[in-house]
């Protein structure tokens, strides 16, 4: 794990509400660590979003492990995980054990809660099983998201901004987690940091690839257009 092919996209266009998000992309997602970064309103989430079968292309294809994203979606569930930026948009049940098992049942497991014991058991967090989960902090709770997807063994786990409003020894334990898994990991991020070490980067402009390649020279070239951008006082004009 994992094992190719990863994610294709092909010819994938998204458009809502009669305006393009996503224009025309051709990618095929094969590294072992590949972040996608760009300014707010670039698109990001919306192709997290694509690749997890949660919206459909308006044109063209997203294929995840060659099952259609859209037109499969347990399938896909069983291949590819999703943790959001906000753990409260993905926490459905009252208990720990409850939430854990939730994609396991989902996924057909009749031993769905034992299951859910050993990956808690497996990262440490077993004393967590009867715990509320509205009792755990931001951190904790960022972390049940991340347990609950591990639980169902996808080959690839998406990430929509993994550190956003967590203080520094949180991001660091949770850096730490990530690093260590043997998944595919694809990080969706503003902070060009956080992608330093990752096999590949993309940078996502306007809803097309603005650039895609080593970390190092990806995100040299994103920080320099950034740095212009913020020396500019782009934003002082009001909307007519």
């Amino acid at each position: 794990m994992p094992a190719t092919p990863g994610i294709t996209l092909s010819h994938a266009s998204v458009a809502l509400q009669g305006r393009t998000i996503l224009h025309d992309l051709n990618l095929r997602l094969t590294e072992r660590r590949i972040g996608i970064v760009g300014r707010n309103g670039s698109g990001k989430t919306t192709l997290l979003r694509l690749m997890a079968g949660l919206i459909p292309a308006t044109m063209g294809t997203v294929t995840v492990d060659g099952v259609d994203s859209a037109g499969d979606r347990k399938a896909v569930v069983q291949r590819l995980g999703i943790l959001f930026q906000n753990p409260d948009h993905q926490i459905l049940f009252p208990t720990v054990i409850e939430e854990v098992a939730f994609g396991l049942r989902q996924m057909g497991h009749a031993d769905a809660e034992a299951r859910a014991m050993r990956t808690l058991t497996q990262h440490g967090r077993a004393h967590w099983a009867k715990a509320a989960t509205h009792t755990l902090s931001q951190g904790q709770r960022h972390y049940l998201c991340l347990l609950s997807v591990l639980a169902m063994e996808p080959a690839t786990i998406l990430l929509d901004e993994p550190f956003a409003g967590m203080d520094l020894p949180t991001q660091t334990r949770l850096k730490r987690t990530f690093d260590g898994l043997p998944q595919r990991i694809i990080t969706i991020t503003h902070d060009p940091a956080v992608v330093e070490a990752y096999d590949r980067v993309l940078w996502l402009e306007d809803g097309r690839i603005q650039a895609d390649g080593a970390a190092s020279a990806v995100l040299a070239s994103f920080r320099a257009d950034m740095a212009m951008r913020g020396a500019r006082d782009a934003d002082t004009d009001i909307a007519g």
